[in-house]
């Protein structure tokens, strides 16, 4: 299938640039040292928790805050992959080339989509060895496991998504890059102006600011309580960017 080959080409040419290797080395050294100093901290405190009822436990003291700070340096991270999906294309006048070819702008965008994502996958996959790890010592909270890495799944894929649809709009891979950061971040702060909206007006401002925070979402999962509403969430803000990706692609496509 197209798309499939599409997303193999994508995939293969990540892996030649010396960029996807620098991002897996770093990604993994920076999340490797804090998970070690969360375990750390967790054999200094376990004999106190031990003599205490409902204590938290590893999952909540070592897992939990490793995926937190794994959002927020992909968060960080993930315009640097996407930036020169389109862009590139655009930056070496090859994407008519990509107008020209017997091939749909949704079956480009999808291929390039999965492509990014086989990538980030990986790195999910990486960071998930390590509170497997934690299996040979220790029991973990199977239900908020899973859930944490859900949530960080979808997380990243609202991250591809957003990415993608920037690299469309320019043929500078660094400015799809910065405007990639600026749009997450700006989707990740609506959780700060989501509370201070509750204070004035609770029922309006709030809620819609809350509801359209990543962060938000991101934060229930962390916690271990699935809720369909979180995953309906980043899959709408998933299919809302790939869509704007093939509307740009078709209007470019378009244009005499």
């Amino acid at each position: 299938m197209i798309i499939f080959s599409i997303a193999a080409r994508e995939l293969r040419s990540l892996f030649l640039s010396p960029l996807a290797w620098t991002i897996l080395a770093v990604v993994q050294f920076i999340l490797a040292y804090i998970f070690l100093a969360q375990v750390d901290v967790f054999l200094q405190v376990q004999p106190r928790l031990a003599a205490l009822e409902g204590a938290p436990g590893m999952t909540e003291l070592v897992i939990v805050p490793l995926f937190g700070n794994a959002a927020i340096l992909l968060l960080l991270v993930v315009p640097l992959v996407t930036m020169r999906l389109i862009s590139e294309e655009r930056k070496a006048q090859t994407i008519s080339l990509l107008f020209s070819s017997p091939v749909s702008m949704a079956e480009i965008i999808l291929g390039k989509y999965l492509g990014i994502m086989g990538f980030l996958l990986i790195m999910l996959s990486l960071i998930t060895l390590m509170p497997l790890a934690l299996l040979l010592g220790g029991a973990l909270d199977g239900g908020m496991l899973l859930s944490g890495l859900l949530g960080l799944g979808l997380l990243l894929a609202s991250f591809a998504a957003v990415g993608l649809f920037m690299s469309t709009l320019t043929a500078q891979p660094v400015v799809a890059a910065v405007s990639t950061f600026g749009v997450l971040l700006l989707l990740w702060l609506l959780d700060w102006a989501g509370n201070n909206g509750a204070e004035n007006s609770p029922n309006v401002a709030g809620s819609i600011f809350g509801y359209l925070s990543m962060l938000r979402h991101y934060e229930t999962l962390l916690k271990g309580m699935f809720d369909s509403s979180d995953v309906i969430y980043y899959v709408l803000l998933i299919v809302l960017f790939l869509g704007l990706s093939v509307h740009r692609l078709n209007a470019d496509r378009m244009r005499p």
